[in-house]
Order: C-alpha cells, then structure tokens, then sequence
C-alpha cells in the first residue's frame, strides 16, 4: 500500500503539480507556503521535484535551494517581508 505522500503526490493535477514546480522555483515562496497552499511538506516538494525535473535541472535546483534563508519562514531576517503569500496565490491562479 502506498505511503500518504505518495497518494498526495499522485493525487495532483497537471497544473497543481505545474504550481508547485513554480513556487519551489521561485526563491521568495517559503516550503510552509507550498504546504499552506497545496498540502505538501518540503520532502515531498523535494520528491516531486526530482521526478519532474532533469536529473541536472534537479541538481541546481537542490543547490539554488541548499541554505536559502528565503526559502523557510522561520530562517527570515524580520524585516524580510517578501509577502509570499501573494506570490503563490499569483502563481496558483495561473494554473
């Protein structure tokens, strides 16, 4: 029987798993947000990302992502108020 994150991930539409593509790429889009929004936490951001993306692709992404303070709330200078709520729900409505 598949685990719960694998049913969720299978679960997704093409343009859900479009929008999550988009807000893990983008850097001001927090994991919490991509949870918030879609319901995956970041290990199953990270396990769509590596089967969707090039083997290369993935490897930068991964690397781009590795010790960004941007990328988790919780890491954020407080005066960095990028407003990634917006963000996703741009990206969301274009789906």
């Amino acid at each position: 029987m598949p685990s719960p994150s694998y049913q969720r991930l299978a679960s997704l539409s093409l343009g859900d798993r479009s929008a999550v593509i988009q807000m893990a790429w983008e850097d001001r889009t927090a994991f919490e947000t991509i949870h918030e929004r879609m319901g995956l936490a970041e290990p199953e951001v990270i396990r769509l990302m590596r089967a969707k993306l090039t083997p290369r692709s993935f490897k930068m992404w991964r690397t781009r992502m590795r010790g960004r303070v941007t990328k988790h709330r919780a890491l954020r200078h407080a005066d960095m108020d990028f407003g990634d709520h917006a963000v996703a729900d741009h990206r969301r409505a274009n789906c």
